[in-house]
């Protein structure tokens, strides 16, 4: 499963996957890390289907799975992962999967935090939220993860204008630019770190 000569990420994904695709379109052709799996808690999100045009192994897992057992502990153990990056993935991670892979999780979020997180503040929720409160600017932040929505240590941020007439649509679609661009770059970098 694992090849020893690459560093292994996990994705996990909750809904269509654009960003996992991005990961796995920028490391299909690495030298030293590789896609190594991506998990999901929806049998039928379209993420599954991207994973699989790329040959990554697509594992979907039950809230009881995640939750309640160690069996996602124990598939996760089964890759080796270097860094599991949660990608459009909504649930919380439970403590002790926090625990067994310390400062080797990441979470990508659509706003500058420490605003405009926590939980429910995913999606458009986020985006509407800034668009009302006419912030100058939005972006994204890349963090650790630990046991709380959104407050794990800042890795990095990137920022993008909320112009005057936004939609939240409109500035959902200039932070997915911002994810797109940013993330595999930020992911390599803390993989090479290693």
């Amino acid at each position: 499963m694992a090849q020893p000569d690459k560093k292994n990420i996990i994705i996990f994904a909750s809904g269509s996957g654009s960003n996992a695709q991005r990961l796995m379109e920028y490391f299909e052709h690495h030298s030293s890390i590789r896609v190594a799996a991506l998990f999901s808690n929806k049998a039928n999100a379209y993420a599954l289907t991207r994973a699989e045009t790329f040959n990554v192994p697509a594992l979907f897992f039950s809230r009881e799975d995640f939750f309640n057992s160690d069996k996602v502990l124990q598939q996760l153990q089964e890759f080796k992962p270097d860094l599991i990056v949660l990608a459009g993935f909504l649930w919380l991670v439970p403590q002790h999967i926090v625990q067994a892979f310390p400062n080797k999780i990441i979470n990508i979020h659509p706003a500058l935090l420490p605003n405009y997180g926590g939980k429910g503040m995913h999606g458009i929720h986020v985006h509407t939220a800034v668009v009302q409160a006419k912030e100058p600017e939005s972006g994204i932040s890349i963090h650790f993860v630990n046991e709380e929505y959104d407050k794990g240590d800042l890795v990095s941020q990137f920022r993008c204008p909320v112009l005057p007439h936004d939609t939240p649509e409109e500035l959902a679609a200039r932070v997915l630019q911002l994810e797109h661009e940013h993330l595999p770059k930020v992911v390599e970098e803390l993989l090479l770190k290693q």
